[in-house]
């Protein structure tokens, strides 16, 4: 299968690990801000395949994870109000609010769908006009550029049942604060390619020169996992922090400009609290002031909502990379994803879950794989 074969190919796999191992000389790690890479560097066990000097550390990468716990409580309260429709992709559904979930909800007689997309909802809302209409529109800034095109339909269309209850949050912001925690240990980052498909590289070069570490945009395959790994150790060793795209078939210096101009004309920046972190400036998006009357945190009451998390639930440190999912003393026991305690082993893309889905259940170092004979370096990437 085209573009997805030729990114699992062994040989250039073997030969692409061979290179790294000739490259190293000291530690370093590097940090990929994207659950979808943590859960093919998990899947194929690349972090086990890596030389030990290389250490590959999860970040804040997977959009439900993040989605702060009064997000979700004020979902709860809007979903549980009978004239409303809440709509909501599958995986917000068991991610644990205070107390309760969406399922939990449903189950309790609310009206709580799921949909595929935001336009399913606005559809919703066009043949229900006596019910109101909620899509959850969480994620980074691959999903929105859809939840703004279907928010700028709605008010084209005038349908006025229909409202979006907002927790987009932006990555460069992300990286910042990361760098400027006194506890970080990261010394170079994978960037995630399907950000940087709509918003470009524009944001990561003052990043990068400003904390001295190489940023490298990285796909989801195997093969484009080892070559931004490859590309970054590479630099780490000259001692340079360049942005380099290691995913031009997805990804274009000035991103999507359709997809830019929509956001812009639908929302505008604003501080967003991170679950398990805390607030980030600037780094998420609210609905501007021309479409406020499309926000679901106005046409509802849900201020004055206090949360409260587990107590054993140490999601926040496995989403700052301070700790691997298994070393938590819940993980696999108390939190499972049947019993999930935080997002984390709920998502499709939570570290947790891919830990307990690929069967990382101990707290020793795993045993690494025994290497083939080493190859010839690589003199250019093979990945195009």
């Amino acid at each position: 299968m085209k573009y997805i074969d030729e990114f699992q190919d062994p040989g250039l796999a073997r030969r692409l690990l061979d290179d790294i191992r000739a490259s190293v000389t000291r530690p370093w790690a590097l940090m990929e801000v994207c659950g979808g890479q943590t859960h093919t560097i998990i899947r194929h066990g690349i972090d086990q395949l890596l030389p030990e000097a290389v250490e590959l550390i999860h970040g804040p990468g997977c959009p439900v994870c993040v989605t702060p716990l009064e997000v979700i409580d004020k979902a709860l309260a809007i979903a549980a109000r009978p004239e409303v429709v809440f709509c909501s992709f599958g995986d917000m559904l068991r991610v644990p609010g205070t107390g309760k979930d969406l399922f939990r909800v449903r189950s309790e007689g609310g009206d709580v769908r799921v949909v595929y997309s935001p336009l399913d909802a606005l559809r919703i809302a066009r043949d229900n006009p006596d019910r109101q209409v909620v899509f959850f529109g969480i994620g980074f800034e691959t999903t929105a550029p859809p939840n703004a095109m279907t928010v700028y339909q709605a008010r084209r269309l005038g349908i006025r049942n229909f409202s979006l209850l907002v927790s987009h949050v932006r990555v460069p912001p992300a990286i910042e604060a990361i760098m400027q925690s006194p506890s970080c240990r990261v010394q170079g980052f994978l960037a995630a390619g399907h950000v940087c498909s709509v918003m470009g590289t524009a944001e990561y070069p003052e990043l990068a020169d400003r904390h001295r570490v190489p940023v490298v945009v990285t796909g989801f395959e195997p093969l484009d996992i080892l070559e931004g790994v490859r590309r970054a150790v590479r630099q780490l060793e000259r001692g340079e922090h360049t942005v380099e795209n290691a995913y031009p078939r997805a990804v274009r210096p000035e991103g999507n400009p359709a997809a830019l101009a929509m956001i812009e004309d639908v929302f505008e920046v604003t501080d967003r609290a991170w679950r398990g972190i805390g607030t980030i400036p600037d780094s998420g998006w609210r609905l501007s002031e021309r479409y406020r009357e499309y926000d679901a945190e106005h046409r509802f009451p849900v201020s004055g909502i206090t949360t409260r998390e587990p107590a054993a639930c140490r999601s926040g440190e496995v989403l700052q990379g301070l700790l691997k999912p298994h070393q938590c003393e819940a993980f696999g026991t108390a939190c499972t994803p049947r019993t999930p305690l935080g997002a984390t082993m709920v998502s499709s893309e939570g570290a947790c879950a891919a830990y307990y889905l690929y069967r990382r259940l101990g707290t020793a170092p795993a045993a690494r794989t025994p290497q083939p004979a080493p190859q010839p370096p690589l003199e250019a990437s093979p990945v195009v």
